[in-house]
């Protein structure tokens, strides 16, 4: 077990502290997403860059919230040649940072197309390769499809949230298809990861932070999609879900 402390205090945020924690946020974020673009610009930014910024913004701001973090279970080989997905619980924002400090391999978010739209931040993921699907649009759909299996073929290691939105109390809500038919057609290796008591750092649609918190990461059991087609998805969804519901464990999983 790796076990990451950023601080063993755990207390609830005053309201000034909170205004800090946000203030200190969206600056770190528009500071990583300068340093990308700036990047960018002078030709400059390749992959290993990129994994860098995204480890250092990700560790900044869990600091923010003095997160004690623990990671549990064997992460496999992301280098193997193989294309990977990794299919994990989602009760909060800081999700995405967690699994940036807590797992290796050059991690991308499978992100939603609003992101995109967000300025500075939006220019900063695609130059960083950040993809994203939109299954709104059929033609759209296909060219990013192709352009994230391509992603994964130059080893980029896709990191996507089966429940589409997050969990108010951390448990385990229903799946979305997009992401298992994204598996499925680029026969990807589904790693499953579970983080336990990340919704309470900052509750999904409250302001409430709540510092000091441990969380636990817990990888599951690679799932391989090789040889599955479009008539597995139902049990793959399932495997994915029990393999997630034995990862959090007591108290939050259905």
């Amino acid at each position: 077990m790796k076990r990451l402390n950023l601080s063993p205090l755990t207390e609830s945020a005053t309201l000034l502290r909170r205004a800090g924690v946000v203030v200190g946020s969206v600056g770190l974020t528009a500071l990583y997403s300068l340093l990308v673009l700036v990047r960018a610009l002078f030709g400059q930014l390749n992959r290993l860059i990129v994994d860098k910024y995204c480890r250092e913004w990700s560790a900044a701001l869990l600091r923010l919230v003095r997160a004690s973090l623990s990671v549990r279970g064997q992460v496999p080989d992301f280098n193997d040649g193989r294309r990977y997905i990794i299919m994990c619980t989602h009760a909060s924002h800081y999700d995405i940072p967690v699994s940036f400090v807590s797992l290796p391999g050059s991690i991308r978010m499978l992100a939603k197309k609003e992101l995109f739209r967000i300025p500075l931040l939006g220019q900063a993921m695609r130059a960083a390769e950040f993809p994203s699907v939109d299954r709104a649009h059929r033609t759209r759909a296909v060219r990013d499809l192709e352009k994230a299996r391509q992603m994964m073929e130059s080893g980029i290691v896709l990191w996507a949230a089966p429940e589409g939105t997050r969990s108010p109390d951390g448990q385990l809500l229903p799946f979305k298809k997009g992401c298992f038919h994204l598996a499925l057609e680029t026969q990807a290796v589904i790693v499953p990861v579970a983080i336990r008591g990340i919704h309470r750092v900052l509750p999904a649609r409250t302001w409430q932070i709540n510092l000091g918190q441990p969380v636990d990461v817990r990888v599951g059991n690679p799932v391989d999609t090789a040889g599955k087609t479009r008539e597995d998805l139902g049990q793959l969804m399932d495997e994915v879900r029990s393999n997630l519901i034995e990862l959090l464990g007591n108290g939050e999983a259905e």
